[in-house]
């Protein structure tokens, strides 16, 4: 690694995400049955960062959570976080990041905005599928309760991710 910068910031990159995630996890607003956190930010801003290789944090982040480390919301750890209400919002987070990743590879805006939107409905979709098979409850409750109520937050956190990513690569020149 000595004298390779670009694995050099792709490690430092990691562990930042990993980190700020795991942050964004304690920043949480109970609510049953899933809280809301600020963990899509710093998901979502992982794409905009470092591209595809995003999925990098993102998969060690729900590793090390799966391996009994308390980085889940509120310092939650376990396999059992993945079979509980949250679980799908978390598994949502690996295509999240890939999407957004994507989306920040090109130099569009229109992409940005399109990466980060979608990468929010995956993030939201798969909870609400998980919330159906978890919790067995209908359709229109999953979605009542695990839909309805992020969808304001989650698009200003996407938008937040947007003014952040663009300032980091007017200053820095290049995100990735």
């Amino acid at each position: 690694m000595y004298g390779d910068r670009v694995l050099a910031g792709q490690v430092t990159h990691t562990a930042l995400f990993i980190s700020l995630i795991a942050a964004g996890a304690w920043v949480s607003v109970p609510a049953p049955p899933v809280p809301f956190t600020l963990q899509t930010l710093f998901v979502l801003l992982a794409g905009a960062v470092m591209g595809r290789a995003a999925v990098v944090p993102v998969a060690l982040y729900l590793l090390l959570g799966a391996l009994n480390l308390p980085v889940f919301h509120n310092g939650a750890a376990g396999v059992g976080v993945f079979l509980g209400p949250t679980g799908g919002y978390l598994l949502g987070f690996l295509p999240a990041a890939a999407l957004v990743g994507i989306a920040y590879e090109g130099d569009s805006p229109l992409r940005h905005a399109a990466g980060l939107t979608t990468a929010t409905f995956a993030i939201l979709l798969s909870g609400v599928a998980w919330l159906l098979v978890s919790t067995g409850m209908p359709l229109s409750v999953a979605l009542l309760v695990g839909l309805v109520p992020f969808l304001p937050g989650d698009l200003i956190k996407a938008a937040a991710v947007a003014v952040i990513a663009k300032r980091l690569k007017s200053r820095v020149g290049s995100v990735r």
